[in-house]
């Protein structure tokens, strides 16, 4: 009979080899294939059996010979590293027979591909959608192959990548890079895998802002991960959706809905590669209001939310003041009690009337006054009155007020620009300030919830407390 037999002989070891086809090459009359490939069956083969190596970069002559042996009558395999069918022998050995003419039976033997062996090595990092693309130019041109970089970025697919890097092609994975990071978070993990299943195999994780891309060559294969992707200990894992359904009884919907609403918000950052700690305050601004202008005008001094957080965590900071009762009302009840914090607004409070009218300043005004001498030391949130925020400033001034934190993000158009400066000059109070006209007790609301939930940023899990 004429036939040839493709056989997919995994990434190196014997223990990745099938069972099929050990029993294809022990009956094989003749094998075709690099010669590199031949030290991981030799052992299986029978007497007499004879091994032919066209070279690298030398599939078309190894696909005619298979073919001319075949027609001689004897039994040929076809061996290619990983899965004959992927970037292997397979595609040009059907595509010879067409051309041909040839009255050759052919079959195909899967094999374990490099990818998977990889995946293996790194965890559980393939779970879900997943593509694979190839660097090498050789038979794809450059052009189809970045509009495929860029679908897999764009579509979120976990992202197998092969022939990353050669001697004489060394840009293209910095380019693929430049791309991904356009749609996925610097902390993507990215796993490294060289020499899958050989001798010298090694495995690391990285992340696509972290990964030293000189490490890379043509022997490794990397795993991108998606927006779900994390790392648990040393393994990279990509979670399947059907757990996070079963999650449902314990995570609120409405959980859900926020998380992937701030995935998608960070996908569409003009700037993603900026600390977390201003991060999570932005998502948390444009989540509530829709609005990425707050991308250029929320500014937050280095580590203001991770030090306030710190403080709440430690038990020093214990009060959230606010200028009106909307803000109180936007903090989450879940995360005060959670953390013993109280927010309070001294707006009710019956002092408050009789001072404004007395010493002829607004309520809010009177209200601070009043906060500052009870709580001198409290976080500060405006979102509605310029006015109480100027207030506060005085007090600073004058010794009375020594805040944790201040968040200034008064709304309107009198004095709203200018009370925000005000309040920059205390460089040793942290502070998150949305300049300009915008603001809202809505926003300083939320911007009090992403410090209370701060240990919630590295994984991008809000809501906790919904």
């Amino acid at each position: 009979m004429k036939k040839i037999i493709i056989a997919g002989i995994g990434p190196g070891s014997k223990e990745d080899i099938t069972p099929a086809v050990i029993d294809a090459v022990a009956t094989a009359d003749v094998v075709v294939g690099y010669k590199y490939y031949f030290q991981f069956i030799k052992p299986y083969l029978k007497e007499g059996c004879e091994c032919i190596d066209t070279g690298m970069k030398r599939e078309r002559q190894r696909a005619e010979q298979a073919f001319d042996m075949a027609v001689e009558g004897r039994t040929v395999v076809v061996i290619s590293s990983g899965d004959a069918g992927i970037y292997g022998m397979a595609p040009l050995v059907f595509e010879m027979k067409e051309q041909r003419g040839e009255d050759v039976e052919i079959s195909v033997l899967p094999g374990i591909s490099a990818f998977q062996k990889a995946a293996s090595l790194l965890g559980a990092p393939i779970g879900h959608d997943l593509c694979i693309i190839s660097l090498s130019d050789l038979m794809t041109s450059w052009d189809i192959i970045e509009r495929r970089i860029k679908a897999a970025a764009y579509g979120d697919f976990v992202t197998a990548i092969y022939n990353p890097k050669s001697n004489g092609r060394y840009w293209q994975i910095y380019r693929l890079r430049e791309l991904f990071l356009k749609e996925r978070s610097a902390d993507t993990p990215v796993g490294i895998v060289r020499q899958a299943g050989r001798h010298d195999q090694t495995v690391k994780i990285a992340t696509l802002g972290s990964i030293n891309l000189e490490e890379v060559d043509m022997f490794t294969v990397l795993i991108i991960g998606n927006s779900q992707s994390y790392v648990a200990g040393d393994k990279f894992i990509t979670p399947r959706g059907y757990y996070r359904e079963q999650q449902d009884s314990e995570e609120k919907k409405g959980r859900q809905i926020m998380i992937e609403s701030f995935r998608t918000i960070e996908s569409e950052l003009k700037n993603r590669d900026i600390p977390l700690d201003k991060k999570w305050a932005l998502l948390h601004a444009i989540h509530t209001t829709a609005d990425f202008d707050m991308e250029n005008i929320l500014v937050a001094d280095d580590n203001a939310v991770s030090r306030l957080y710190q403080k709440v965590a430690d038990g020093e900071l214990k009060t959230i003041v606010s200028d009106v009762t909307m803000v109180t009302s936007g903090i989450r009840k879940g995360a005060l009690a959670r953390l013993g914090v109280e927010a309070k607004c001294y707006l009710g409070d019956e002092r408050v009337a009789e001072m404004a009218s007395s010493l002829g300043i607004t309520r809010t005004q009177a209200g601070i006054r009043l906060a500052v001498e009870e709580h001198p030391d409290a976080l500060f949130a405006f979102g509605n009155a310029p006015t109480a925020l100027m207030e506060l400033c005085d007090l600073i001034r004058k010794g009375k007020a020594h805040p944790a934190g201040i968040i200034a993000a008064p709304v309107g158009f009198v004095h709203v620009r200018e009370s925000k400066h005000m309040v920059k000059p205390f460089t040793d109070i942290p502070k998150i300030i949305v300049e300009g006209r915008k603001g809202g007790s809505n926003l300083a609301a939320t911007l009090c919830n992403s410090i209370l939930c701060f240990d919630d940023a590295e994984q991008l899990k809000p809501g906790r407390d919904l």
